[in-house]
Order: structure tokens, then sequence, then C-alpha cells
């Protein structure tokens, strides 16, 4: 079930250098980061301790004007998500499959649109790693 969810690559650099990374990498295949949710921090706040993890909410407005048209209801999956952990002294980068997307709303014909964001998203993620 988690690879249908998901994809996941894992990677021996620091968490802030991929971090960076995805930032960069983001920006340079013309989608935006729209904000990085610090959860270490958010949960360090409470009095609550965990390793690294940031949750980074990157988009297209073009792909998302599209898939918008196609579906409203597609605005619950918005915008994509990559998560970003420590494991160990791994760090894990993991996708949210707008593939995803489209199997839970087959009837609104997103498979092509999906399909390509989920190929740039994974292209800025080995380059990330």
């Amino acid at each position: 079930m988690m690879d249908k969810l998901a994809y996941s690559l894992e990677s021996d650099k620091p968490f802030a250098t991929v971090v960076g990374n995805l930032e960069r990498e983001t920006a340079a295949n013309q989608f935006r980061v729209l904000h990085i949710h610090d959860v270490q921090a958010t949960l360090a706040e409470k009095g609550m301790q965990r390793e690294p993890l940031k949750i980074i909410e990157v988009c297209n407005a073009g792909f998302a004007d599209k898939a918008l048209r196609k579906n409203v209801n597609v605005a619950l999956f918005m915008p994509c998500k990559f998560s970003v952990y420590s494991d160990g002294s791994k760090t894990i980068v993991s996708l949210a499959r707008p593939t995803m997307i489209a199997e839970m709303l087959p009837q609104a014909g997103l498979d092509e649109l999906a399909a390509n964001v989920e190929a740039t998203l994974r292209k800025v993620m080995l380059a990330s790693v």
C-alpha cells in the first residue's frame, strides 16, 4: 500500500542539505515551494521531541489549474507534498504520489496530468538526494 501512496528515496546527505536541494530543484523545475512545515519545531513547542521532519508543500499553478478544471475535489489533495526526515544516518524523502489522486478520482480524467506532475517531482527528488 505504501508504494501506491508514496515514492521514497534514501540519501546519505545531511538532512539540511537534502531540504535545500529540494527547494532549489523545485524552482528549477517550474514548481514553487508554498510552505515548509517544521514538524520537529512545532512539536518541540509542545514539549515533544523527535528527529528532524519537514513537510514541503509545492505547486505548479498551471498544473493545479488544469487539475481543478477537471475536478474541484482535487483541491482536497493539494498542494503536492514532500516529507523529509532523518532515520539514523540516512535522510529519507517521500513524495505523496499525484497518480494516487487520479486513481481516487477515476472519472476526472487526470491520469496523464498526474503522471506528468509525478514524473517532474520524482526528477526533483532524484536531483536532491
